[in-house]
């Protein structure tokens, strides 16, 4: 992206109930606060407006939580207040994260009529008892149904959260999965494999030994099952976890990864601006009380150093299948990347973890089986 447009995440904190795996600042039973948080977050984009001027936000993506839990009047105050106090571009990719069991085709009518063009659906698994063990509060059915509302409601770009190595799924059972999710008229996948994040339920039930994480060869051979199964079927890998039909891809996250400016609302939420990275609290009240003091309260706040960035570059960059210009970064950065990273761009190669081709370096298949070693070269 160019250095006058912006990705814009706005974060709905709320869920009807947390999931076991998720680590992600979300929060069930707040329904109290739904009004009073809304109002705290159109204020936090209006008091923040100012700074932002003569940029224009080119993409859009509400998450959470269950941002679709909200009754939609809630996403249309915030969107009203988005479209007049910044300027945002024509046919801006617009994205909103839900759950199935929360959708309704007059909520996704409403969505389609704010300028939400982009529908993102976790699914995980499309077997009802492992829904279950995962906390999710939907069935397989509710997932069926909310691709048909969608579609009625003029739906066309459409994503499925989908994940592997969870403890106990076998290969047959994620098979079926890929196999269900690739006979819906889908244009984007997200395809991850389950981490067991500190603080979480799973966590817990871990340490305890209630829960035995998933055997780490069947994890890759679940991925490398599903990379085959996309190919075949029409989808186009351009990210270790992200799949899309043909110009699909999903611009907002493409900015992550070619670490363009972004700014993030609400409890929880990032922003990368002006080198600077700041995260707001994601304490619900402590939040909202902040935004009512014209002061908001943050819990990360750094400038990044010029290595530090280039590191960054690199790392995110090679999480994209098209890799890394190394010509167009050492121009950025002011540096030749080959020459500071010579030593462990030749052990790389000599692992066979990344080719270089074209000026480009990116993982191989084997890479990104074992990125982490990738992209621990570059910390």
């Amino acid at each position: 992206m160019d250095k006058k447009t912006l990705g814009l995440y706005i974060h709905i904190p709320f869920c009807i109930r947390k999931c076991l795996y998720c680590d992600f600042p979300s929060y069930g039973g707040m329904e109290e606060y739904w009004d009073s948080y809304t109002a705290a977050l159109t204020d936090e984009l209006i008091l923040r407006s100012e700074e932002f001027k003569g940029y224009t936000i080119k993409t859009i993506f509400i998450g959470g939580g269950t941002p679709s839990l909200l009754p939609p009047q809630h996403i249309d105050k915030i969107l009203n207040v988005v479209y007049s106090h910044y300027r945002v571009l024509k046919g801006c990719e617009g994205t909103i994260e839900s759950n199935p069991g929360t959708l309704s085709l007059d909520k996704l009518k409403t969505y389609a009529s704010l300028g939400i063009n982009r529908l993102s659906m976790g699914l995980q698994a499309s077997q009802d008892e492992i829904l279950k063990r995962l906390g999710r509060i939907h069935t397989y059915k509710d997932f069926e149904l909310a691709v048909k509302l969608a579609h009625d409601a003029g739906f066309v770009n459409i994503n499925a959260d989908i994940i592997f190595g969870i403890p106990d799924q076998t290969l047959e059972e994620w098979d079926e999965t890929l196999s269900r999710v690739l006979s819906f008229d889908l244009t984007h996948i997200s395809c991850y494999s389950l981490i067991i994040e500190e603080g979480t339920p799973f966590y817990r039930m871990r340490e305890e030994g209630s829960l035995k994480p998933a055997d780490d060869d069947l994890d890759r051979i679940m991925y490398n099952h599903a990379l085959n199964r996309f190919a075949d079927a029409g989808f186009v890998q351009y990210e270790i976890s992200n799949f899309s039909k043909p110009h699909y891809q999903c611009q907002h996250n493409m900015n992550y990864w070619e670490r363009g400016e972004y700014i993030g609302a609400g409890a929880g939420a990032h922003s990368f601006f002006r080198n600077r990275r700041y995260a707001n609290t994601s304490d619900v009240l402590k939040y909202m009380e902040g935004i009512k003091n014209k002061s908001p309260v943050l819990e990360e706040n750094s400038y990044i150093v010029a290595d530090e960035a280039l590191a960054e570059r690199m790392i995110l960059g090679l999480r994209l299948n098209k890799g890394v210009n190394l010509r167009e970064v050492s121009s950025q950065f002011g540096i030749d990347v080959e020459i500071k990273y010579r030593k462990s761009l030749e052990d790389l190669l000599n692992k066979e973890l990344i080719e270089m081709e074209n000026g480009f370096v990116k993982l191989t298949r084997k890479g990104m089986d074992l990125a982490n070693i990738v992209f621990g070269e570059f910390i």
